[in-house]
């Protein structure tokens, strides 16, 4: 195995951890606050999430030699931001975590339900997650209006550096919103001396309640988000690069560290999308049978930035929400215009992916029920009808 090991495996396998984690812990860090979580809860969550998609890549690429690359749902995650709080409030989404984990573990494990998870029309998840992501795409463009000096430099560097490297548009993003934070922003006394108590992580605990909101507003659009953008693009991109992994498997060892994490506040874990292209690519290494070594590297780079969780949300808080949103919203416009593009391609499920998207971003629940779920029924009713209509004049 050691033989295996090259210089540039590392590089790509630590590139992999820092794009993974500052392209998204934003959105991560606001979803787990909009359904309740407290500071404390959020950065325990962070961190459950960073080491368990850690110890998941290293346990899944040491044990088939390939080079599988694990990730937090950040469509999950913006998914949890548009929901809001349900009855039972963050206790009630972390049960919503937990019966989440348990559907991605029966999906790896029952055909069936991996098949019919498969079988949800690709306009209508598209359009679903498009629905859930427009809101954080607003953010940005809500950020200058909240103030021109602190939202234009974030905006900018996130558009300026894109231009000519995309991959590190939103660390980009980042490193603006760090000096706005650091130059711009009043911060009270004693901020960095709470700043250096939570370099210590803490993981807090949340007892989870299971209720019918949680179960329908959370679990639910987060297992079909989580496996229709997450895991089954995963498994795809592996393919392209002639990686041929049985899907059931790693679809139910990701299950069982979003298990581990989820009573700690960690949403889900799952095959990673984009960064997997990183670790999986011939960046990582010439010789296809030696890149796993990029997705260890990575996950090491994880565990560690795990640990570091507490101090980067004591950071954060620090600055107005308005201003990791719209980093967060940066962070997913590319994720808003690929998934809208695909809701929208086919003629024929048009309308259907219309009423999807349009119900899901409203944000509109009914019954405590959040407007995620009532998009996809919305939609799923409209296709079944107009291919009634159609079948009839056939």
């Amino acid at each position: 195995m050691l033989k295996d090991f090259s210089v540039q495996a590392l590089f790509m396998g630590l590139l992999t951890a820092f794009v993974g984690s500052a392209s998204s812990f934003a959105v991560v860090l606001h979803g787990l606050r909009a359904v309740g979580a407290t500071e404390a809860q959020a950065a325990s969550g962070l961190m459950a999430l960073s080491i368990s998609m850690g110890v998941c890549a290293i346990v899944l690429s040491a044990a088939t030699r390939l080079p599988i690359s694990i990730a937090w749902s950040t469509p999950g995650a913006a998914l949890l931001a548009s929901t809001g709080t349900v009855g039972g409030g963050f206790n009630a989404a972390v049960g919503a975590f937990l019966i989440c984990a348990v559907l991605i573990i029966i999906a790896g494990l029952f055909k069936p339900l991996g098949r019919a998870v498969a079988a949800i029309p690709a306009p209508l998840a598209n359009a679903m997650l498009s629905g859930v992501l427009i809101g954080l795409c607003f953010a940005p463009v809500k950020a200058i209006g909240f103030n021109p000096l602190f939202g234009l430099p974030i905006v900018l560097a996130w558009i300026v550096v894109g231009a000519f490297k995309r991959l590190w548009a939103v660390p980009a993003a980042l490193a603006a919103f760090v000096l706005v934070l650091a130059f711009g922003v009043d911060i009270p006394d004693g901020a960095f001396a709470s700043l250096e108590r939570s370099l210590v992580p803490a993981a807090e605990i949340v007892r989870p309640v299971f209720n019918l909101a949680g179960f329908v507003s959370i679990a639910l659009p987060l297992f079909i988000v989580t496996m229709a953008s997450q895991n089954i693009p995963g498994i795809a991109v592996l393919k392209v690069n002639h990686y041929a992994p049985k899907p059931g498997p790693l679809f139910a060892v990701t299950g069982f560290f979003s298990l581990l994490s989820a009573p700690f506040g960690g949403h889900a874990v799952n095959l990673a999308a984009i960064t997997a292209a990183m670790c999986a690519g011939p960046d990582a290494n010439a010789n296809p049978k030696r890149r796993y070594w990029a997705s260890l590297i990575a996950g090491v780079g994880y565990i560690v930035l795990g640990l570091l969780a507490g101090a980067v949300t004591a950071f954060v808080a620090l600055a107005p929400p308005i201003l990791i949103e719209a980093v967060a919203g940066l962070a997913l416009v590319g994720a808003f215009s690929s998934s809208a593009m695909s809701a929208f391609q086919a003629p024929e499920s048009r309308e259907a992916a219309a009423i999807t998207f349009l119900v899901t971003a409203s944000g509109v629940s009914f019954g405590g029920i959040s407007g995620a779920f009532w998009g996809l029924i919305a939609g799923g009713l409209m296709l079944a009808l107009s291919r009634l209509v159609k079948l009839s004049k056939a």
